[in-house]
């Protein structure tokens, strides 16, 4: 709420409010708040709907030229056209990133995907769809339908599924050890465990702890029937978070600045922020703090004094892994399928995007948790990949390959070993007006797009909480 509608502050009202940030009224009216989100990912962008909800001027610092950080899109320099990073997409589950995608008006730029297609290296397909059955029903016959697992593999299947949800939510022990003392073989481990795992997960299933892992089945596959459902963006992310969003935030008193790097957050002598540092030497100032930077970012951003207070710390100890995507355009359509899980293949999902321009089809082959490509030039890679493909599709084999772009993020999500939790930080720090957010920080989720959102809800939820305006944004979990 803006103070002009009760009148204007006085000086000394001004600096009550700046020496005192937590006070969000005086006696005859409520003083608005100003805010900082450096980071213009989805952390940033939820922590920022968030707190604009509630009447907060809210500034969001972004180092590069568009919004939606990993989530995020690049121009073609060949083309102009606009081609994401890496396929993102959401699922049933994720109820707050869909709740964030209905706030800004962009929830309609997405399309379910109510059949999921399993394909091996023969040609097989089986098709992964809900019947109408309720949870945990619902899947039943596609798990016996899989052509990939004997009937046996499926039993063991089973009986992994049930032992895992009946484990405690927070056990966290190596998985590899708990899946093999739990009946499973080298083929459900590789062809059921690794496959939904690596992809949601962007982990190896030898390097995960169980506690994340059960939370892909349970939120994912078991709870609800609509949790398992794929969507996938039908426009570009740098569309999905583009104009739509832009109009939102300015409408609701965001201010964008794009191309604007934070360097440094300075402290004042009462141990509070007073300040945020830019690239260019200049220095802005508000109430509030959001840091919504990727965790090996958060030390650099900090004053020396508080990047070694424990909190602030243990992110040091998180560590990431990598994505690689791989970007097809040939000469003529080369799937009838919009997308295609792999099994025993280098790639984990195909994604067919259709015709991008006249004569154009685009395809996007994800390879998750990739360091097994570590050294492979992108021409190696690429062509792995084009011959992979081309025997899955035949005809691939005969289309012309117009150009290609391979495409790795190093540092795509963390890796959600055994015990990760105890590095990742609430979001409510112990800076009274500072709050962290990032798909790192304590969500209760792996690093996904829904536990960036949760994270920036999160963190508006502490600092309104801190300014005598106590709400709640985190959206329940599908029941």
């Amino acid at each position: 709420m803006r103070s002009a509608e009760f009148g204007i502050r006085n000086e000394a009202q001004e600096s009550e409010v700046k020496a005192h940030p937590s006070s969000a009224f005086n006696s005859a009216f409520r003083i608005p708040h100003s805010a900082i989100v450096i980071g213009g990912g989805l952390a940033g962008l939820a922590a920022a709907v968030g707190l604009a909800g509630r009447g907060f001027k809210v500034t969001v610092l972004e180092s590069r030229a568009r919004l939606g950080g990993r989530a995020g899109s690049f121009t073609d320099p060949t083309t102009g056209q606009m081609v994401d990073a890496c396929q993102h997409v959401s699922m049933g589950c994720c109820t707050n990133l869909t709740h964030f995608l209905r706030t800004v008006g962009v929830d309609h730029l997405l399309s379910p995907q109510p059949k999921l297609y399993f394909m091996t290296p023969d040609r097989r397909t089986s098709v992964f769809k809900a019947d109408p059955w309720p949870a945990p029903f619902h899947l039943g016959r596609a798990l016996t339908g899989a052509h990939y697992l004997t009937p046996l593999d499926k039993l063991r299947v089973a009986y992994g599924l049930a032992a895992m949800l009946w484990e405690r939510p927070d056990a966290d022990p190596p998985l590899l050890p708990w899946l093999k003392a739990h009946r499973q073989n080298s083929r459900t481990i590789e062809r059921f465990w690794a496959i939904v795992l690596t992809s949601a997960l962007n982990e190896t299933v030898d390097r995960v702890g169980l506690k994340y892992a059960r939370k892909v089945f349970r939120d994912g596959f078991v709870r609800h029937r609509d949790g398992f459902t794929v969507h996938v963006p039908t426009v570009p992310l740098g569309r999905l978070y583009g104009d739509e969003l832009r109009a939102w935030l300015t409408s609701h008193n965001v201010e964008l600045r794009e191309n604007t790097g934070a360097r440094r957050l300075a402290s004042s002598p009462e141990g509070t922020i007073a300040s945020v540092e830019l690239r260019d030497g200049s220095t802005l100032t508000a109430d509030w703090y959001v840091l919504a930077v990727p965790f090996d970012r958060v030390a650099d951003l900090l004053p020396d004094e508080l990047a070694r207070e424990p909190y602030f710390a243990g992110a040091a100890n998180l560590t990431p892994s990598p994505i690689t995507s791989v970007h097809l355009w040939f000469d003529r359509p080369t799937m009838k399928l919009p997308h295609a899980v792999l099994i025993d293949c280098l790639g984990q999902w195909v994604f067919d995007r259709g015709e991008v321009a006249p004569g154009e089809f685009y395809l996007q082959v994800v390879v998750s948790a990739a360091r097994d490509l570590k050294g492979l030039g992108r021409d190696e890679i690429q062509r792995r990949v084009v011959e992979e493909l081309g025997r899955l599709f035949p005809p691939i084999a005969q289309a012309k390959l117009l150009r290609a772009k391979v495409i790795t993020e190093h540092a795509a999500t963390f890796s959600a070993v055994p015990g990760v939790d105890r590095w990742r930080p609430v979001q409510a720090s112990p800076v009274q007006n500072l709050a962290v957010a990032g798909d790192w920080t304590a969500t209760g989720w792996p690093a996904t797009m829904e536990s960036a959102v949760r994270s920036g809800y999160l963190a508006a939820e502490a600092i309104l909480a801190r300014a005598g305006q106590p709400a709640k944004l985190v959206q329940p979990d599908l029941v």
